[in-house]
């Protein structure tokens, strides 16, 4: 008697066991397999790294804080971003002195102007508008314009300055497109403001001119008056 209530209650674990499992089993199979993690934008600083010969233009980002602001906006916005990366010998080739004569602010407008706020794959730049804008700034005339023009297969980029076509396809996929150019597109807002063309004189040096010109003639004045006189005395004395 006894045996059979163990063998009863043997029965009975093992049969709650295997329907506890089968449970757990079933469970398991049915939960949602966790969603992946969504990619995060692309870094363009390490893209253009992964090119070579962009060493210049990689430090320029990072400096102007440019680069952590293209990750922002990459990440928020769907319009994407297209950007005209200068190769180190494009920027060697620059006038001597020019990039370090440039201060806080136009190192941060030079950066943007080679950033355009959409993305344009290299076949649609017959469609754009002139003068394309950029994240410079306005694209009126003297300030940064950029216009773009197209022949078969080739793309020319012109600032008034720098005309240069587009030499090849560093990245793209979709929302950013990574363009190489071998000369920096020099807007006019900074670089004709930085010609060779002669400072205006301080408002010191001007005011001291303007009293120089009137001390001048007042004197010319005071001689004429003199040799007057003496023409008058010696008229008289004649008589």
């Amino acid at each position: 008697m006894a045996t059979a209530k163990q063998n009863l209650n043997l029965i009975f674990t093992l049969s709650f066991i295997f329907f506890f499992h089968l449970h757990c089993s079933t469970t398991s199979a049915q939960a949602p397999a966790p969603a992946p993690t969504p990619p995060g934008p692309p870094d363009v600083t390490k893209i253009l790294g992964k090119a070579k010969q962009y060493t210049i233009f990689i430090r320029l980002l990072k400096s102007t804080k440019v680069a952590d602001r293209l990750l922002g906006e990459l990440n928020d916005t769907v319009d994407g971003k297209s950007i005209f990366a200068p190769t180190d010998k494009a920027f060697l080739s620059l006038k001597s002195g020019a990039l370090h004569s440039l201060n806080d602010e136009q190192r941060v407008e030079l950066v943007l102007y080679h950033v355009v706020p959409i993305y344009v794959p290299l076949s649609q730049f017959l469609t754009v508008s002139n003068p394309m804008r950029t994240e410079a700034g306005a694209s009126g005339d003297g300030e940064f314009p950029l216009n773009v023009s197209t022949a078969g297969e080739t793309v020319t980029l012109m600032t008034g300055l720098t005309k240069t076509n587009v030499a090849g396809t560093i990245y793209s996929d979709g929302q950013l497109a990574i363009y190489r150019v071998d000369q920096v597109l020099q807007p006019l807002q900074i670089f004709s403001s930085n010609s060779s063309a002669p400072a205006p004189a301080p408002a010191n040096s001007l005011k001291a001119a303007g009293v120089a010109e009137k001390s001048k003639a007042l004197s010319i004045t005071v001689h004429n008056l003199g040799l007057f006189a003496v023409s008058v005395v010696s008229f008289a004395l004649s008589l």
